[in-house]
């Protein structure tokens, strides 16, 4: 069977908009969490965020062509760019129905849906913008990068809520390892921040409320954590076969070595209390790597800062490593992206590649009262020296969908 390899990656997110500048922000232990600036969040309970800082889509397209992408778009060309560009990848008219692009969504064009409706309720419904439909959909995303590159081949998203990136990866390795294609342009992106999406997640019991103190929050795995911080942004990564990267003399940064996915069917909101699922996912990843549970040398946990995620997700560690659990360096870099819905696990890739690559894995900050349920390595508020060779990506979301991605150091 084919190895599958990553050979570019690119991201806009809370921490930074290169993977260069997210990395050194995410190993310095940086919080990109703020007051909300994308709209007024007087009338609500939450005022904070993790936002993309800095994000001025001018600099990347003109006017013209911001104007018709809702921002969850131009987070996802800003993402895709930086990795097409990083992996060396061109698009020829011979190659482009060989090559894939998976760009997931949880929620698509909230903003736009959201400015829609007030205008068709408010105004005249025939004022609508004409561009409404192309700019919500959840699969706009990816349909925009295969305009873009003129991919032709395979192109969809993938909606799993918070799942959405690790399986929209996870569903573009498989295509190649059954031969379907040759390359794929994956990942995710999201935009969520806006007077709805708050409302909506905060209405769920999710989210924090530290507005005043927002210096320590969220805090996954602390006995006092009081919920996630919304973040948004785009995480992208170019696949390819070993095979077809080494014709062409691509730079491999790692393997994508091993995907698990399940579904918990319990709760349309709340994890299996057990974690059963995630341990399965976790599971089914290591079997796809012919790894064994040893190997596993550091663990991104899906470490959303609220109760019911952060217990479950330690169960279901447990359950997978059994006596090797309390070993394995696990750290959620949401204490510092916030949860960027089913953006996060692809960027939380990301970081899996970068820590194999750099020998440093990402701490969990705002770490202060240990919780006795939640006992695991969290890697508490410093980054870690450590050479590893295989680690894994947990993603756990709403509706009981569980997605594991194993990434493994290329030799």
């Amino acid at each position: 069977m084919e190895r599958i390899v990553i050979t570019g990656m690119g991201t806009a997110n809370p921490l930074g908009l290169t993977v260069a500048e997210s990395w050194k922000n995410v190993t310095n232990g940086v919080s990109g969490v703020g007051p909300i600036t994308l709209f007024d969040s007087s009338p609500l309970l939450v005022h904070i965020a993790a936002e993309v800082k800095g994000f001025d889509p001018a600099n990347y397209m003109d006017a013209k062509e911001a104007r018709r992408r809702d921002r969850f778009e131009q987070l996802t060309s800003v993402a895709a760019n930086e990795a097409i560009q990083s992996s060396g990848l061109t698009v020829t008219e011979e190659s482009a129905g060989r090559i894939g692009v998976v760009i997931s969504s949880a929620i698509g064009g909230l903003t736009t849906l959201q400015e829609a409706v007030l205008i068709a309720n408010t105004d005249n419904p025939r004022r609508v913008n004409p561009f409404t439909i192309p700019m919500l959909m959840s699969n706009g995303g990816a349909g925009l990068v295969a305009i873009d590159y003129g991919i032709k081949g395979p192109c969809f998203s993938v909606a799993s809520a918070c799942a959405s990136g690790a399986d929209g990866i996870g569903i573009a390795m498989m295509m190649m390892r059954t031969g379907m294609i040759e390359a794929a342009i994956a990942g995710a992106t999201e935009a969520v921040i806006t007077l709805v999406g708050v409302a909506a997640f905060d209405r769920v019991g999710a989210m924090s409320r530290r507005n005043d103190d927002y210096s320590m929050t969220p805090q996954p795995f602390d006995k006092n954590r009081d919920g996630l911080v919304m973040g948004e942004g785009s995480a992208v990564v170019v696949l390819e076969t070993e095979s077809r990267a080494r014709a062409r003399g691509a730079n491999i940064l790692a393997e994508l070595a091993g995907y698990g996915s399940t579904a918990d069917a319990y709760h349309v909101t709340a994890p299996d209390e057990q974690g059963k699922g995630g341990m399965a996912a976790i599971c089914m990843a290591l079997a796809s790597a012919k790894a064994n549970p040893e190997d596993v040398g550091y663990i991104n946990a899906h470490g959303t800062g609220t109760h019911l995620n952060d217990l479950s997700e330690t169960r279901a560690v447990k359950g997978a490593f059994g006596d090797l659990a309390h070993k394995i360096p696990i750290s959620s870099t949401k204490s510092m992206t916030g949860h960027m819905m089913g953006a996060t696990g692809a960027l939380e890739v990301i970081f899996c590649v970068q820590a194999i690559r750099e020998g440093i894995l990402p701490p969990t900050i705002h770490y202060q009262t240990p919780d006795p349920e939640c006992d695991l390595d969290v890697i508490p508020n410093k980054a870690r020296e450590k050479k590893i060779d295989l680690a894994i990506s947990n993603a756990f979301g709403f509706g009981g969908h569980n997605a594991v991605l194993a990434v493994r150091r290329y030799q």
